[in-house]
C-alpha cells in the first residue's frame, strides 16, 4: 500500500540553468530556494529587498527595480533609534541614515542590472493580508513593529492580484519576450491571521496564479510547493519545532522535487561536481601545514579550473580565493 499522495508534476518546456540568469523574490521560502539556488552556483540573485510577503509589495519591489529607483532620505522613517524603509526588510534597517540608504541602494543597483537580462524569475506569495499605512494610503512590506493603528489590514481579492501582475507580466515580456515567471504559495501558514483566514489567503493566491497562468500559458508556471508540504508530506514530522514553518528535510525534499522539474541532466552533473569541489574545501587536515594538504589543495585548484573552462559562466572566484587561503595558511 502506498501511505503518501504523490505530487504529479506537469512537464515544462524549458529548463533551468547554470548559464541563466535568475532572481527570487517573496517570502522566505524564496529565500529557502535561493539559498540552494546560490550554494549550487546558478547566476542568481535572492530577495533584493528582503523577505515580502504579499504579492503587491513584491510587484512594487519589481516595478522599482525595472524603473533603477534610488532611494533617498525621503523614502525612510525614523522609529526607535533605527532608520526604516517600508518597502524592505529590517535587515536593511540602520541607526543611520547613509549607512541605510546605502544597503538599499546598493542592492538596487544588482537588481536592477540583473532585471534586464533575467532569463526566469521566481515568485512566492506568501499571504494576501496587507497593511495599508493610514497617512499615505500605501501598502507596506513591513510595519517595523510600529503601532497597529498606523495600518489598516485588510485582505487582497483575486482580482486585485491578477490586475496588478497582468501588468507587471506585460512589462517583463516587452522587455525579456522569453522570460519564464515560475509562481509558487509559500507552504508556510500563517497562525497570526487564523487557520480560516489563513486557508482563505492561501485560495486567494492559488486562484490568482490559475488566473494568471491561463492568461500566459507561455510565460508563467506553477511550482506546487505548497502542495508538497500539505498534501504529499502532510506530517507534522517534516515542520520545524514552530509547528509552522518547513523542517530542512522538508525544504530539502522540495528543493529535490524542483530540480527533477527544471534542472537537465547537464546541470545536475554541474551541480555535483562542484558539490564534490564544496566537500573537499569543508575537509579538515589533521595537520594544515604538511605538504601533503597542500598538494591536496593544489588538486581542488586544479579542478576548479578545468570546471571553469567546460563552463566558463560559473562564478567560482571565491573557491579559488578560498583555495589561495588556505594554501598561503
Amino acid at each position: 500500500m502506498d501511505f503518501r499522495t504523490a505530487i504529479e508534476f506537469p512537464k515544462q518546456n524549458f529548463f533551468i540553468d547554470h548559464s541563466h540568469k535568475g532572481l527570487l523574490m517573496g517570502s522566505c521560502f524564496a529565500e529557502n530556494i535561493g539559498t540552494f539556488m546560490v550554494q549550487n552556483k546558478f547566476a542568481c540573485q535572492v530577495n533584493p529587498y528582503g523577505i515580502l510577503y504579499n504579492p503587491l509589495s513584491v510587484s512594487k519591489a519589481l516595478h522599482e527595480m525595472i524603473a533603477g529607483k534610488q532611494y533617498t532620505s525621503q523614502n525612510l522613517l525614523f522609529y526607535r533609534d533605527c532608520f526604516h524603509s517600508y518597502m524592505h526588510h529590517g535587515s536593511f534597517s540602520d541607526s543611520t541614515q547613509d549607512q541605510c540608504l546605502k544597503r538599499i541602494n546598493n542592492r538596487l543597483d544588482e537588481a536592477h542590472e540583473a532585471i534586464i537580462q533575467l532569463d526566469y524569475l521566481i515568485i512566492t506569495f506568501g499571504t494576501a493580508w496587507v497593511y495599508t499605512l493610514k497617512e499615505t494610503g500605501q501598502v507596506v512590506s513591513n510595519c517595523h513593529k510600529l503601532p497597529a493603528n498606523h495600518f489598516l489590514r485588510s485582505m487582497l481579492t483575486v482580482e486585485n492580484i491578477v490586475a496588478d501582475y497582468t501588468s507587471l507580466i506585460r512589462t517583463l515580456l516587452q522587455q525579456r519576450p522569453c522570460l519564464k515567471i515560475i509562481l509558487t504559495v509559500s507552504p508556510i501558514r500563517h497562525l497570526k491571521d487564523g487557520l480560516h483566514a489563513n486557508q482563505i489567503s492561501k485560495a486567494t493566491l492559488l486562484l490568482a496564479i490559475d488566473r494568471l497562468q491561463e492568461a500566459f500559458p507561455e510565460s508563467v508556471f506553477y511550482f506546487p510547493a505548497y502542495e508538497i508540504v500539505m498534501d504529499d508530506l502532510r506530517d507534522y514530522r517534516f515542520y520545524a519545532d514552530d509547528m509552522l514553518h518547513p523542517s530542512s528535510k522538508a525544504i530539502q525534499y522540495i528543493w529535490e522535487n524542483f530540480g527533477t522539474l527544471y534542472f537537465s541532466r547537464k546541470t545536475k552533473q554541474i551541480m555535483k561536481e562542484c558539490d564534490d569541489i564544496h566537500k573537499a574545501l569543508t575537509h579538515k587536515p589533521f595537520r594544515k601545514e604538511s605538504e601533503e594538504y597542500k598538494r591536496f589543495l593544489g588538486q581542488i585548484v586544479l579542478k576548479i579550473n578545468q570546471l571553469k573552462e567546460k563552463y566558463p559562466y560559473l562564478d567560482v572566484q571565491k573557491e579559488i580565493e578560498q583555495c589561495h587561503i588556505q594554501l598561503n595558511q
